[in-house]
């Protein structure tokens, strides 16, 4: 492998397939609204054991130590979606992945027939847009103002598919971590948005540390995997930066013995990526990521992790096989059923320690 280059691979395992990662999910357990307030969601506690624990998200207090280190992301998600016409007259609706430039894009474009290269669109009834050119499964755009301006007046919060409500004030809130504070996100890193202001403060009067990357979710997060061999699937691309100071608190968390805490799974693909490409150690900068996280992975850097309930047959319920082990995830997901917790964006969320074995594949320690 070359030096720089991002390793994506996984050591020899059995073929794992689509159906592997299947579950049975009651359409009234998909959440379509958040909790009255942020922490009044369960959690889901998966121990290194394999044992499971209900609890409320409040709890998580109870499974922190000093000296802990949370790492958080904290992209701010866009305004992402906007509805307008052709030229033509017809009805077209873009979400937008990329912003490239001030007044440029990429973006994902919804209408009867796919506009082709030198086609206007007008969004809001004032904003110009140019079809500049088409770039895989996006469309590169360039805005007649910044993209910013665009997205801020005229945009709406790009709630997933399975949210079948149109955005509201309190979505503009809710989707939206308390510590958002770079703008580029188009789906909200959702492990996020069960802390507020008063729990990050309990938290650090606790001794427990915390510290930031920055990853733009994409659209792609909720690309479906099409092919039953998983590891035939192209992964989307993602930005991410580490800073210095992250670089700095996971350094000395390591040296103390103390445990790196990943809030989400989008901070976990963001320090896993790094260290992927660095020989297992985490350097400050910026890079996209196409990491795909399946079972059999080599972790690096993450002991635990706070996460939602993911969709089915999706990679991020992939990555989770891969961070708790493929039965003790089958298992952890047909208890919350049961127990019918909420799931997905607005629902509730597990706390899962990493184990330091699954049944016979090694962990990175």
């Amino acid at each position: 492998m070359f030096e720089g280059q991002e390793d994506l691979s996984t050591p020899t395992q059995p073929t794992l397939t689509l159906e592997d990662f299947d579950y049975s999910l009651p359409e009234e357990l998909i959440a379509q609204f958040p909790t009255s307030n942020r922490t009044a969601s369960r959690l889901l506690h998966l121990d290194a054991h394999g044992q499971l624990a209900d609890r409320s998200f409040s709890d998580i207090m109870n499974l922190l130590c000093p000296g802990d280190l949370l790492i958080f992301n904290d992209t701010r998600v866009i305004k992402a979606r906007l509805w307008g016409n052709k030229v033509t007259g017809g009805k077209i609706e873009a979400l937008i992945e990329r912003i490239t430039g001030t007044d440029e894009a990429l973006a994902h474009l919804k209408s009867s027939k796919s506009p082709k290269p030198g086609s206007r669109l007008a969004f809001a009834d004032s904003v110009a847009c140019e079809v500049l050119r088409r770039q895989d499964d996006l469309f590169h755009l360039r805005f007649d103002r910044p993209v910013i301006d665009v997205l801020e007046n005229y945009g709406h919060v790009p709630l997933p598919p399975y949210i079948q409500h149109d955005d509201t004030k309190e979505d503009l809130d809710r989707y939206q971590t308390v510590y958002a504070r770079h703008p580029g996100a188009v789906a909200a890193p959702t492990a996020g948005l069960h802390f507020d202001e008063h729990l990050l403060k309990k938290m650090k009067l606790a001794g427990i540390d915390m510290a930031f990357v920055t990853l733009h979710v994409g659209a792609g997060t909720f690309r479906p995997v099409r092919d039953n061999d998983i590891s035939k699937h192209k992964m989307h691309s993602e930005w991410y930066t580490i800073s210095p100071e992250c670089v700095h608190a996971i350094e000395q968390a390591k040296a103390r013995g103390s445990r790196i805490i990943a809030v989400g799974t989008t901070s976990v693909r963001a320090l896993e990526s790094c260290a992927s490409k660095h020989g297992g150690r985490i350097q400050s900068g910026s890079d996209d990521t196409q990491l795909f996280i399946t079972p059999g992975f080599q972790w690096h850097v993450v002991d635990a992790m706070v996460t939602n309930f993911h969709l089915p047959k999706s990679t991020l319920l992939m990555l989770v096989a891969a961070f708790c082990g493929l039965e003790s995830m089958r298992k952890a997901y047909a208890h919350a059923v049961a127990q019918r917790y909420r799931f997905f964006s607005y629902g509730d969320a597990m706390f899962i320690e990493r184990p330091t074995q699954e049944k016979g594949i090694p962990h990175a320690v």
